[in-house]
Formats: structure tokens, C-alpha cells, sequence
């Protein structure tokens, strides 16, 4: 029987209104027959993920919906579907839980599959659907009381209007702030000619300076033992600003050379970066000959010791270059600390030699009967398993490579292993291992690594829909794994001459109702006299440690790890878990959403004795969208996330900033009995970290917008001094220091960072801002929060391009006008139009 092909089928998606009925939303699909060919009968699905659940008896336009797992779900036809004739569409409407209001909300990755069910079923790739525009208010606001203001070119215009831009001469020259610098007149200039001088001990940090300097001259430096030129040597820095000593440097530049003194190689390699930022920003993306430097003197060191980047590559894979891509523009920026989410429900990305199983099953996606060859489709990732942005691993000698890229640099990868939550395609992949060993007469051998209890009849659903993926921790096989994976990690470690201090363990999101059905489970609590689940978890954490001591490794996981739950006049309470202070777990915590009661909970883990790790959601992670746009990429159910968001963050003191809720609502009083950190608690924050979850980096070009430039002020808030916002009393006053702070730093971006990152490594990807603009009595007023960077508009309809007009000041104008930010390569960001 003939039947359309999936790329005949086309589709289109709108949200209707958020509006509709409370926290619900109504959206309108249809699917259209491009074929010669009727669509017709009822053995057919279209499967698609989304991140939204739909209701059931909602849906209309003769189909039925049903939840498969995860984000994926289906479409079937009822009776009443009957036939999609030749270039006929069917309108589709559905009730979804929560709201839509960005273009990421939108369901993707459609495929459909006939003979659904079927052994000899086979899928067709259809794609992401077009996605009509969110215009009117019903559907760019969550719901009637959602107060987070549109974002319009004419708001981006008044959000910027106190920025101005500084002459060159008064925009700070390293990033993030030294402790102290000062310049005197004149420049050493840096040629060919110039020795590289360093003793024994510092031979990787000259050879990374050396590679760094042919980058932007084109020419090779050589190496000394003595002399002059540019010198590096070990020795004595004395700082008291600091949470990391060992980090410190001293720069200075004369006319009889440059001198770079560091505590350690890490405080030489820091200094290395500040001598990177002083050369030519014009020199990154047209190499030089000549380099000169200005006269100065820096002595410098870090506020935090721990300064972290969290890249996720579990939902969606990213490359080896992209990785080290970002790696790179970490050290560019004194980042110390790569958290290597490694792997997630949807994705195993590490070979482990002792079970193949991970990556031959766990990492990839695409259609499946069985899930015995692949995963199931998530995030968009579709049919296809070859090509799809869902498959991809990284081999031991990939990850070898980017363990000792990264050691070059003085970056410590914390891999993360997620278990027990959040460890699907690991059960699904030890699963296929197990069929394996059975049909081979290999029973013991294949329960040694086993994750699942096969009669486990829990009833659960974890944040991400799954119902089945969380370990059966009763079961020896659990533990057999985590060591086997640590053991074969830590080979790859040493062979790559890679410190490993940290493992992420995850914790995370383990759904209410787990273990609660499985014989395994409740014969092990009673034959150990444990009363709940929750000491049955405290069982496995303890076992986890024990296994962590072994290693010589930390502890490290999401808050979940550190807290207990309880129940407390009806209500779930979380506290600090006593029995875990003091035995190396280190907590990295991440849930302050304002308004949601739990804003504290990095504040009281530190005061109990926990060593914290920050990753506020309201200020660091980059995963979400940067601001309330339908076309900007990301979720957003932690706020919008922008650059400012990531520079304001006051780590010490996080109700400075804190003022309205997730939905634009005063805070008020609500904050006034959460905990404050106290002396010694303030000991125990050792240090921040940005998070950059892949649900939406579905490409290299996405994790470079969604990373850059809020990385950069990740950077100046883990490196520089506390700015003293908190201090100051008056809400006026404080503010007034805010901005002339921020318009500092918005000139470093638009005038040296983000023009030195358009010749790094090529070119790095970072988002482009999208201008402010305005038409008031006939004329263009225009404004980018990066001072420096070029706008140019056109007024006939057209994308501007590098030929168009440049705004220089308000221009007369008539009709609509098309605006955009253009870097100093010419790479354009998104486009306005503003009507006079």
C-alpha cells in the first residue's frame, strides 16, 4: 500500500492562547498532504516531543493523543479521521498544561510511523513544524498574571538609555577586573625577535603563551632559559583579597620587558591571560607582526577558588571542538572548573571500555520498536539516528584529549555521572546487556551490572515525564556499575596526567514513588530495618561515599544530596542533612527561584558546614532564554536570563538583587526570614558556576549564543572583588553604582571582549545583542546594550547588511525601519522593525 512520504507531509503550529482555561493553554496544529497519495487508514502515528503535556479529551481534528515517555508523544487516528486527501489539511487543536510563549516552546521533530506497533513498523522523518508568529498578548504572556513586560525594540531602547559609551581610553583592558592595576605612559612591543623565558617547571604555560602569541602575530617565538623579552617565573605574590593564593600573578610591562611572576604555574597561566588581553583586540582578528603592550603593573588573584562552566551534552551531543571551543574561552576568561555533564536519561556520552552496552545503545536516538538498538527521540532529535543532534559520544581517546586540552589550561573537568534519577539510557543500555548474557546461559555475569528490577511496578513521573528512570538501588548491580564507570574513568585520567578531585554524582529529581512498587526494594528496607525511601537513599548515598573514598574523589552533587525531606504540618520541608556535614560532599545548588520558598537553600547548606557551590537559576544559568522574546532560544522557568542578570549577581548576599517574582510580581516581605549566610558559612561558598542545559542547544552555533558573552560576566563576578553593592543601604544610591558599573563593563564587551572573541578561534559564535530603538517625531533614536558595536538600518523592507546605513546619532525617517547590531567582523544579529 502506498502512502505519503514523511517529507511530503508538512506542518504547522500556532499557539492560540495562553489565555484559555487557568494554567492551560490552547494550540492549533495542521497537517497538510503535499503528496499525490491519500493519507488513509488507522495503523499510522505521528510521534513528536514536547515539552508541554497535552490533555487527552482535548484534542479534536479526528485524532487521539497519548503519552509514550519523556517529551515524546503520539497521534493516532480515530474513526473519524477518515482520509487526507492530495493537498487537503486537517486542523488539530489541543489543551496543553502550562503555557507557550516562545518559539521553543513549540512541539518538534515530527515523524510518522506506519504499521504503528508492528514488528515491520517503519518511520518516516517529517521535521519541526513551521510555527506561526506569537503577535498579540494572549500569546507572548503566560497568563493573565504574567506582569514580565514584552520585550519591544522601543523597551530594549529604555532599558538601555543610561548606558553610554565611554571613551576607549576609560573602558577597563582586562576581563574580569584585576585586584589592582595601573598603567604608565608607553608600550613594549612584542615581535618575532622576543624570547619566551621560563625555567624548567613552567614549560607548558611558555608553550601555551608561545602558540598564543604566533595566533596573533603569524610568526614563531623562541624559548630561553635566560634573557629578556617576556619572562615568566615562580614566586612570592602578596594578596589578601583572595579565596585562592595559589592563583595569584603579578604583570608588569616596561620598556625592558614583560614580567609575569605567578604562586604556581595556575597563577603564571592567569597572568598569561591578562598579557592575552592587553595585546591589539584588532590583532585576534588580523594578525600582527608587532605587538605592542601598554607600560603596566597588575598584582591579581581570584575572589573564589572554584570558578565553573556546567555544559550538559546527555539531551543533545556536542562535539569534541565545540567543547573545546568552550574550554577555550573559559581560560580566556579565568574559569577554572569544567562540569562535564556526561550523561542524562537521554543520553550516554562517555565509552566506558568495561560496557560497550553505554554508547552502543545509550548513545543514540531515533525511531525504535524496542529500544534494544537506540533510545527513543527527545528534544527534537527525530527518525533519524545517524545525524541527529541526540546521537554522538565521545571515545576514550577523545576524552583523554579534552581531559589534557583542558589540564593545558588549568581547568579541572568534573565529569557527572547521573544516578539514581536521571540514569535511563544507562538502565536501558545494562538492560541490553543482560538480554545479552541470559540468551548466552550467562546468568550471574548478567546481573552484575543490572540496573532494572523487571517487577518493579512503581508508578512515577520524574520532572522530564519519564516513568522509568531511576536505578534500583536494593540491587548490587547498581554499585558494581558506578565503581566499574569510576574505574575506568579514572584510567583515562591518568593516562591523560589529569587531576580528578570532584565527581558529580547528580542526585537530582528522583520522582516521588520511586522504589516504592519493586519487591526488591521493599524486601531489602525490611530486611535493613529501614523505615521509608528516603533512608533507603540515605543507604545509597552512604555506599556511593564509601565507594568515592576509594578513589580519593569528592562528593559532588546537586542540593538533593545534602538535604533531607520532610514532612512538616502537611507541607515538604527540606533541612540540612546532618548526617552527610563532614564527609566531603559538596553541594551545588541551584534552586533560588524567587517566589518559589526555597531561596535559601545554598545559604543554610553553608551554614551547616557543607563547602557550596552556586549555580542560581536567577542568575547563572544560561540554558534559558535572555530575555521575553518569542524568537530568542531557551526556556524560561527560571526567569529570563540576560547578560546584566549574570554580572549583577551578588553571591553572598542574593536578595540585593531580589525584588519581583517569576511572574513580575513584588517579592515584598517574603525574603525577610530566609536564612543569611553567616561568618563561617561565608567560609563555605567556595565558589559559582554556569549552567548551560542542552533541551534547546540542538548545535555548535546554539551552545555558542546561548554560552557567550554571559560567560564573560560569570567570569568578572567568580574573579573580581565583591563590587560593594550590598553595602550600600540606599536603594537610589545602590542602584546609581549598578549602572555606572554596568555601563563599564557593557563597554568592555561592546569595544574589546566581543571584538576580540570575532577573530577567536575563528570566530566564536556569541549572541549578537538585538538593538533598542524608538521613532519619535519622524526620527530613529537607537541604542545596544554593548557600547561600541555598529548598528545599521535600512528603510525599504530590506535586512540591513554591512553596505546599509550606520546610526550614528537620530536620523530622519519615514515608514518602517529595519535595525541591527553588526559585529566587527560583520556577522549580524537578529533584526527590528520599528514603524514612525
Amino acid at each position: 500500500m502506498s502512502r505519503p512520504a514523511g517529507s511530503q507531509l508538512k506542518l504547522s503550529w500556532e499557539c492560540v492562547s495562553n489565555h484559555y482555561d487557568g494554567d492551560t493553554f490552547l494550540a492549533r496544529l495542521t497537517l497538510t498532504n503535499h503528496s499525490n497519495i491519500p493519507l488513509s487508514g488507522t495503523d499510522w502515528a505521528l510521534y513528536f516531543n514536547a515539552c508541554r503535556k497535552i490533555k487527552p479529551e482535548t484534542v479534536t481534528g479526528g485524532v487521539a493523543t497519548s503519552h509514550v515517555n519523556g517529551d515524546l508523544s503520539k497521534l493516532t487516528p480515530t474513526a473519524e479521521f477518515g482520509t487526507l486527501a492530495p493537498g487537503e489539511s486537517r486542523v488539530i487543536e489541543y489543551v496543553g498544561i502550562f503555557w507557550v510563549i516562545q518559539e521553543t516552546d513549540a512541539p518538534l521533530g515530527f515523524y510518522i510511523v506506519y504499521g504503528d506497533g508492528q514488528a515491520n513498523a517503519r518511520a518516516e522523518a517529517i521535521g519541526d513544524p513551521s510555527i506561526v508568529p506569537f503577535e498579540r498578548p494572549e500569546q507572548r504572556n503566560r497568563s493573565l498574571a504574567d506582569k514580565v513586560p514584552l520585550v519591544t525594540p522601543q523597551s530594549r531602547y529604555a532599558d538601555n538609555e543610561k548606558l553610554s559609551q565611554l571613551p576607549a581610553g576609560e573602558v577597563g583592558k582586562i576581563t574580569p577586573t584585576p585586584l589592582q592595576a595601573s598603567y604608565g605612559n608607553g608600550e613594549f612591543v612584542i615581535n618575532s625577535d622576543t624570547l619566551v623565558v621560563f625555567p624548567i617547571e613552567l614549560a607548558r604555560e611558555a608553550a601555551y603563551l608561545r602558540q598564543s602569541l604566533k595566533d596573533l602575530s603569524g610568526a614563531d617565538f623562541h624559548g630561553a632559559a635566560a634573557g629578556n623579552g617576556i619572562v615568566l617565573k615562580l614566586g612570592k605574590v602578596d594578596v589578601a583579597e583572595t579565596g585562592a593564593a595559589s592563583e595569584a600573578y603579578t604583570l608588569t610591562v616596561n620598556a625592558n620587558g614583560i614580567e609575569i611572576v605567578g604562586v604556581s604555574p595556575a597563577g603564571v597561566f592567569n597572568g598569561i591571560q591578562s598579557l592575552r588581553q592587553l595585546l591589539p583586540v584588532a590583532a585576534w582578528t588580523n594578525p600582527q607582526s608587532a605587538l605592542p603592550v601598554p607600560f603596566c603593573q597588575i598584582k591579581d588573584a581570584p575572589r573564589f577558588a572554584y570558578r565553573g562552566m556546567h555544559l550538559d551534552v546527555g539531551r543533545n551531543f556536542s562535539s569534541k571542538q565545540t567543547v573545546l571551543r568552550l574550554l577555550d574561552c573559559m581560560a580566556l576568561y579565568k574559569l577554572n572548573q569544567f562540569h562535564f555533564h556526561l550523561t542524562d536519561d537521554e543520553g550516554w556520552r562517555l565509552e566506558i571500555p568495561t560496557l560497550p552496552e553505554l554508547t552502543e545503545i545509550g548513545s543514540k536516538r531515533g525511531f525504535t520498536t524496542s529500544e534494544t538498538d537506540n533510545l527513543v527521540p527527545c528534544f527534537g532529535s527525530g527518525a533519524e539516528v545517524e545525524g541527529s543532534h541526540g546521537t554522538g559520544y565521545y571515545s576514550r581517546a577523545d576524552f583523554i584529549e579534552i581531559l589534557k586540552f583542558a589540564t593545558d589550561r588549568h581547568i579541572e573537568v568534573v565529569p557527572e555521572f547521573d544516578v539514581p534519577g536521571h540514569a535511563r539510557s544507562a538502565i536501558k543500555a545494562m538492560n541490553v546487556r543482560y538480554e545479552r548474557l541470559v540468551k548466552a546461559g550467562k546468568q550471574v555475569e548478567a546481573e552484575q551490572y543490572l540496573l532494572a528490577d523487571f517487577d518493579d511496578a512503581s508508578k512515577y513521573e520524574s520532572v522530564q515525564l519519564w516513568h522509568d528512570n531511576v536505578i534500583c538501588i536494593a540491587m548490587e548491580g547498581g554499585y558494581n556499575f558506578i565503581e566499574t564507570v569510576i574505574r575506568d574513568v579514572k584510567l583515562m585520567y591518568d593516562e591523560a596526567g589529569a587531576p580528578w578531585t570532584t565527581l558529580h554524582t547528580g542526585g537530582d529529581e528522583v520522582p516521588a514513588g520511586a522504589w516504592e512498587g519493586s519487591p526488591k526494594c521493599q524486601a531489602f528496607m525490611q530486611a535493613n530495618k529501614l523505615a521509608n525511601t528516603r533512608e533507603l537513599l540515605d543507604y545509597f548515598l552512604e555506599r556511593y561515599r564509601d565507594i568515592l573514598k576509594k578513589y580519593n574523589l569528592t562528593f559532588g552533587g546537586w542540593e538533593e544530596i545534602a538535604l533531607t525531606h520532610e514532612h512538616v504540618n502537611g507541607a515538604n520541608v527540606h533541612k540540612p542533612n546532618p548526617k552527610f556535614v563532614g564527609a566531603n560532599f559538596q553541594p551545588y545548588v541551584w534552586n533560588n527561584v524567587w517566589g518559589w520558598g526555597q531561596e535559601d537553600f545554598a545559604y543554610q547548606l553553608a551554614n551547616a558546614g557543607y563547602k557550596v557551590v552556586l549555580c542560581n537559576v536567577t542568575n547563572l544559568y544560561f540554558d534559558l532564554a535572555y530575555e521575553k522574546d518569542p524568537k530568542e532560544p531557551g526556556y524560561y522557568w527560571g526567569g529570563f536570563i540576560n547578560t546584566r542578570k549574570a554580572f549583577e549577581f551578588c553571591p553572598l548576599d542574593i536578595y540585593t538583587t531580589a525584588t519581583l517574582n517569576l511572574f513580575g510580581h513584588e517579592l515584598g516581605d517574603s525574603l525577610k526570614d530566609k536564612a543569611r549566610l553567616t561568618a563561617e558559612g561565608t567560609k563555605n561558598v567556595i565558589g559559582l558556576q554556569g549552567e548551560l542545559w542542552a533541551e534547546n542547544a540542538r548545535s555548535a552555533e546554539r551552545v555558542e549564543h546561548l554560552a557567550m558573552p554571559r560567560i564573560i560576566a560569570l567570569g568578572e563576578r567568580a574573579w573580581a572583588t565583591d563590587p560593594g553593592w550590598t553595602f550600600i543601604a540606599d536603594k537610589g544610591t545602590r542602584d546609581a553604582k549598578m549602572d555606572a558599573d554596568w555601563n563599564q563593563f557593557a563597554n568592555r564587551l561592546g569595544q574589546r571582549e566581543l571584538a576580540r572573541l570575532d577573530g577567536f578561534l575563528g570566530g566564536y559564535g556569541y549572541r549578537v545583542p538585538v538593538p533598542g530603538a524608538k521613532i519619535e517625531g519622524g526620527k530613529l533614536y537607537a541604542n545596544v546594550e554593548s557600547p561600541g558595536l555598529t548598528l545599521r538600518y535600512t528603510t525599504d523592507g530590506s535586512e540591513p547588511t554591512a553596505a546599509s546605513p550606520a546610526y550614528s546619532g537620530p536620523a530622519a525617517v519615514g515608514g518602517t525601519v529595519t535595525i541591527a547590531a553588526f559585529t566587527s567582523t560583520n556577522r549580524r544579529g537578529r533584526a527590528v522593525r520599528v514603524n514612525a
